[in-house]
């Protein structure tokens, strides 16, 4: 009996041995859950947020869970602005903030922390977190608002600053610090808040080092009236534009690693502005560029001839500024084939090369059904209206819109922008603002919809602005 008692024992401890072991080897991690998208959210600041008669040099925010602070440099905004930026560290779910100026009496501070501050794990970003002390008895709540956009197309810069000087002599731009500074966001706007009760005078300009006004190839803007802070100040928009364009920065000569120039081809080379040897006649001119300055020594020896190899009548050669392209003009007809030559010894760079062989180049104009028709219906009526017509950033054509309709055959295919230009002097182009005269830039109003051109298609459109 007690052996078949000790037998029953064993197999029932067995039995539950090998349970155990499988449930061993069947271990199911627990789920990760869904992925975290909230930004960190403040629960505590040491001293509390909108204190006032403020006296301290650290102030400790406190996050729900574990934060880093990041790009502080680009991202940190301190108003009025200090002489020093301050000091920001973080650490587990605490961001610690060390002022280096001292504070000025009875001034209301703003810390706006931008996209600096995100969680560890997933980066998300708690934006525009802000923090607000006074050493005075108030804080100040009076705000300015407004847009920023650029007068030439109509769009948004979000790299450029809204700065205000309280100092009203016009020159303040020029030579002071700005006592205050906002970014324009994606949409291009800006926000000043927690000002005083102050009248200032408003300026766009680059986050650069100098914030001021100092260079006239500079995207600027301002308002011709002091703007006053409180709580009933309507927005404001600025037009941004540049007084001069820049110029293009002088090329230097590559060199390699070791401070050794590196080898250049010696031979002279060309292109020619040719689609699969086809000519657009729409294009300004035939041109030829070369890849180094030349200069042109046998004009006679640079020919446009029809197929019969018979030079044709009325071109113009022309070399440009950086003698580096010369410019064919001629009255191209649609569909007509032509033939280029180049003489070996036609042009020659600073050094005496000249090409290696003489370039006959065959080409063909574009045919009429290469391009499209347009017609445009104008359904709004201002004064002194210009419509113009984009291509990749680039102003392709420019038509009065005093009329109805506007028609125009050969048209190159595409997609293309349109904007109007308010033109006030009637010159037929933009002009830009003048700081100096208190001249506002001419306003491009942009359109939504964009032109869509076909090739052989009669393309109509109806424009409204």
């Amino acid at each position: 009996m007690k052996s078949t008692f000790l037998q029953f024992n064993s197999i029932i401890t067995t039995c539950i041995i090998c349970c155990l072991l499988a449930s061993c080897a069947n271990i199911i991690p627990p789920s990760g859950g869904p992925k975290d998208s909230l930004p960190p959210v403040l629960m505590a600041s040491f001293p509390k947020d909108s204190t006032v008669n403020f006296t301290g040099k650290k102030i400790t925010l406190t996050f729900d869970e574990f934060v880093e602070a990041k790009e502080i440099q680009q991202n940190l905004v301190v108003n009025p602005l200090p002489k020093n930026q301050p000091l920001v560290d973080y650490k587990l779910q605490n961001v610690f903030i060390t002022l280096k100026d001292s504070l000025e009496p009875n001034t209301t501070y703003n810390i706006n922390f931008g996209n600096a501050i995100r969680d560890v794990n997933e980066g998300n970003i708690a934006k525009n977190k802000t923090y607000v002390f006074s050493t005075g008895k108030t804080i100040d709540n009076n705000s300015i608002k407004g847009k920023v956009i650029l007068a030439k197309d109509g769009k948004v810069d979000s790299t450029l600053i809204v700065v205000l000087h309280p100092n009203l002599s016009d020159t303040a731009v020029l030579k002071l610090k700005p006592r205050y500074l906002a970014k324009v966001d994606g949409q291009g706007k800006f926000v000043f808040n927690n000002l005083p009760s102050q009248r200032f005078n408003l300026y766009v300009l680059p986050n650069d080092y100098s914030k001021k006004y100092d260079d006239s190839t500079k995207l600027f803007g301002f308002l011709n009236e002091p703007v006053t802070a409180n709580d009933t100040t309507k927005p404001s928009i600025v037009y941004a534009y540049r007084e001069a364009e820049p110029t293009e920065p002088k090329q230097t000569q590559r060199q390699e690693e070791g401070g050794k120039t590196k080898s250049e081809d010696k031979r002279l080379k060309l292109t020619v502005n040719l689609i699969n040897n086809r000519f657009d006649i729409l294009d300004s001119s035939l041109q030829i560029t070369f890849n180094r300055k030349i200069i042109i020594k046998n004009t006679d020896s640079i020919l446009l001839l029809d197929t019969n190899y018979k030079q044709l009548k009325n071109y113009t050669l022309n070399l440009d500024t950086l003698s580096k392209t010369i410019t064919i003009k001629n009255k191209f007809d649609l569909a007509t084939n032509y033939i280029l030559m180049i003489g070996k010894n036609a042009v020659a760079d600073t050094t005496g090369i000249t090409l290696t062989k003489t370039d006959t180049l065959k080409f063909t104009s574009f045919k009429e059904a290469d391009y499209g028709n347009i017609k445009l219906r104008i359904n709004t009526t201002t004064t002194n209206a210009v419509l113009q017509i984009v291509k990749d950033g680039k102003l392709q054509m420019s038509i009065p819109a005093n009329s109805k309709e506007i028609k125009r055959k050969i048209f190159k295919p595409g997609e293309y922008d349109l904007q109007v230009l308010i033109d006030e002097n009637n010159n037929g182009v933009w002009d830009a603002g003048n700081y100096k005269l208190k001249k506002q830039p001419e306003k491009v109003l942009p359109i939504k919809s964009k032109l869509m051109v076909k090739a052989n298609w009669d393309n109509e459109m109806d424009v409204s602005w």
